[in-house]
């Protein structure tokens, strides 16, 4: 048998991320897009760059400073030898995303009128308009910091927009240095008045650099240029020696701001010798320094992007539509009730989820609430349900994640006030994040208690719910409410897993499944019975999954695989994985869903999860696995995944060397899956019209014994 352990079977896992940013950065190449849609691209590669660094590549150089020289035990490289390919890969990413911006999309801007402009090319009314809100707007706000023996080069928090000053004073040309850091309460980009038909912004660093006289009056300004320092942003909690977990984070989050430096962003116009003293006080080296011929930190572009009166430059905007199982349903709870319901964001609308809580929340017949939270919105719709239900006396638990990483103020801030309005609100369990998404709704009915069930592949966050592509099922099948009770009742008490009727957990238990799924597929195949496995997911890096696959490609088994970004199997290697095929798709909304199909000798099994196929899914985090049931559920799932597959317009093919290259459309129609479901939502509404809603009453098994 073949040890499928070795390196050559394996992509490295960070090397796998930059080439899913490298995707990203296609979409903003695309000429078909809408100009500001391209713009959104760049933010949004800008800011994966950003978490990447904060965490993946700070947690290896931290390896290395602590002399940590073991291979990873997939790809076997060495942190060091990591950190050399990443910032090799990385700085090429960064030329390619730069090279897009100056000579492609900001020349389409100007052709439609938008320009961004240097000091020096202003008019005589811009100079006016500019000097003026200098002096009255800015100017207030701004703090020139000096760098110099009673002065140390200040703690400038992670991610902040700084200028470097290098001045001198006017009867003595011994050097100075200055920061002065750019503020993040003023917006990035100033409108400046313009000529008919075209609209002229400048950015908010050059008004400062212009004007840095005004800051330093007494001395020359030999050399002013904008530099971004990205820091360690992961938190280091030891959570068994911890006796309030929110109080921990909250210390922690303070930490973050002004972690150790990963690396350094400078214009490409700085000079050598500032370069050099930057570099020098944050003891970095020179590869870890990115010279940049553009606007550092383009995120901004994510709030440009929302400017009025741009309609024509965006996507045409898409409503999400009335559920196909919820068409002509009057009351969510006499449809559950009947039928489980299958939700496909965010071409089937949210708004059902939250309306499920809210009713809840309203509703005298229902006793209680249970609902796991990891990200949610600023203003979320569904924790102010929970809020109201607990005035309304409901018995209302909330199991919310504080170390959501980059949400953890947001959720510490909801834990509080559930915690004020009465919630029973946990912190999951020591060591793991619980990245379930499930809601438990108890309620009274004529023939005694019911309980309603929400299970979902994403987070109950109404504004991510527009652009992630989840699914999500409502049911009152008696296994999943059994189930859901006994979930709940685990994570806040004192007791064993118990033996789930219908779910799947981890980290007991769910990567036993997987493997056993796989396994019998294999089996199947040998026995020449059909054999097939589909599984779409965000990321694949588990080793024993993929020596699974690897045994199961073998075996004969068609695979298919659907990896939105990290995938570190390697497809199309004689003897070991020349059935398996894996694409990536990226388009206009984020593929977020995980779905697993396995074939099963004809008597197809579908399932939904929060998992990838991660290690650290299977083994660090609370995880729920859940079976689809309804055949015309499974159906619609079965479709949807089909549809995927033929995606000749937005997928990528990985091949064995670790590139992608873009699906091949032949002689087939192109095939936008993303747009195909966008379409298909708004046909179902549109049939409806004409043919009445029938709901399909299901026959839930007896009640299993707890």
């Amino acid at each position: 048998m073949t040890d499928f352990s070795s390196p050559q079977y394996y992509i490295n896992r960070e090397l796998s991320w930059v080439a899913f940013n490298e995707r990203v950065l296609e979409e903003a190449a695309n000429p078909d897009h809408p100009l500001f849609e391209r713009l959104k691209f760049i933010a949004i590669a800008n800011n994966n760059f950003d978490e990447f660094f904060m965490v993946r590549v700070a947690g290896l150089k931290d390896q290395v400073k602590a002399g940590f020289d073991k291979p990873d035990n997939k790809s076997g490289m060495t942190p060091r030898e990591q950190l050399a390919a990443i910032w090799e890969r990385t700085h090429m990413v960064t030329k390619k995303m730069y090279d897009l911006l100056k000579y492609k999309i900001m020349p389409e801007l100007e052709q439609v009128g938008i320009r961004f402009l240097k000091p020096e090319q202003l008019n005589a009314e811009q100079v006016s308009f500019v000097n003026d809100f200098f002096h009255h707007h800015l100017y207030p706000v701004l703090t020139p910091m000096a760098v110099d023996a009673s002065h140390p080069f200040p703690m400038l928090l992670n991610k902040s927009l700084n200028l470097a000053v290098l001045l001198e004073d006017e009867e003595d040309d011994t050097p100075l240095f200055a920061v002065v850091q750019v503020p993040s309460v003023v917006p990035r980009f100033v409108q400046l008045p313009s000529p008919e038909g075209e609209v002229h912004f400048i950015l908010l660093e050059d008004v400062i650099c212009e004007h840095m006289g005004s800051l330093f009056r007494g001395y020359r300004i030999r050399e002013s240029s904008p530099f971004r320092i990205t820091r360690n942003a992961d938190l280091s909690i030891d959570e068994d020696e911890t006796e309030d977990l929110l109080e921990a984070i909250e210390q922690e989050l303070k930490k973050r701001k002004m972690g150790e430096p990963v690396c350094l962003a400078v214009d490409s116009a700085m000079s050598p010798f500032l370069t050099a003293t930057l570099q020098e006080w944050l003891e970095l080296e020179n590869w870890e320094v990115y010279r940049i011929d553009g606007p550092l930190d383009p995120t901004f572009f994510f709030k440009f992007y929302s400017l009025p009166g741009y309609d024509h430059l965006r996507f045409e905007q898409y409503v999400p539509q009335i559920p196909k199982d919820l068409l002509g349903a009057k009351d969510i709870f006499a449809a559950v009730k009947d039928r489980d319901i299958l939700l496909h964001h965010p071409y089937e609308s949210f708004d059902p989820v939250i309306e499920f809580v809210q009713k809840a929340a309203e509703d005298p017949q229902v006793l209680a609430i249970k609902q796991t939270l990891y990200r949610v919105s600023g203003d979320s719709p569904i924790v102010n349900a929970l809020l109201r239900a607990a005035d309304n006396g409901k018995q209302v638990t909330v199991l919310l994640e504080l170390k959501a990483r980059f949400d953890e103020e947001n959720n510490i801030v909801w834990a509080k006030k559930l915690e004020q309005a009465g919630c029973h609100v946990i912190y999951g369990l020591v060591g793991l994040k619980t990245h379930s998404k499930i809601t438990l709704v108890v309620r009274a009915e004529e023939d005694g208690i019911r309980r309603y069930v929400h299970l979902s592949t994403g987070n109950y966050n109404d504004t991510t719910a527009r652009i992630y592509t989840d699914l999500g099922l409502l049911t009152a099948r008696t296994e999943f409410g059994i189930d859901a009770s006994n979930f709940f009742n685990h994570l806040s008490g004192y007791s064993r897993p118990p033996a789930w009727n219908a779910i799947t957990t981890a980290p007991i238990g769910l990567r036993e499944k997987f493997l056993q799924l796989i396994e019998k597929e294999a089996a199947n195949s040998l026995a020449g019975k059909p054999a097939r496995i589909i599984a779409k997911m965000n990321a694949l890096t588990d080793k024993q999954i993929i020596e699974a696959l690897y045994q199961a490609s073998c075996a004969g088994v068609k695979i298919d695989l659907i990896v939105r970004g990290i995938c570190c199997l390697r497809p199309g290697i004689p003897n070991a994985s020349e059935n398996i095929r894996v694409i990536s798709i990226v388009g206009r909304f984020l593929e977020h869903s995980r779905i697993y199909y396995f074939q099963n000798g004809g008597e197809e099994q579908l399932f939904l999860s929060s998992a990838d196929w991660m290690t650290r899914n299977m083994i660090a985090r609370v995880e729920i696995l859940f079976p689809v049931l309804q055949q015309n559920v499974k159906d619609r799932l079965v479709t949807i995944l089909e549809i995927m597959l033929k995606d000749n317009v937005k997928a990528r093919v990985l091949s064995a060397d670790g590139t992608y290259k873009m699906a091949s459309s032949g002689d087939e129609e192109p095939l936008n899956s993303q747009l195909f479901f966008m379409e298909e939502a708004i046909r179902s509404v549109q049939h409806q019209e004409q043919e009445p809603f029938r709901l399909q009453p299901i026959i839930s098994p007896p009640e299993h014994k707890r």
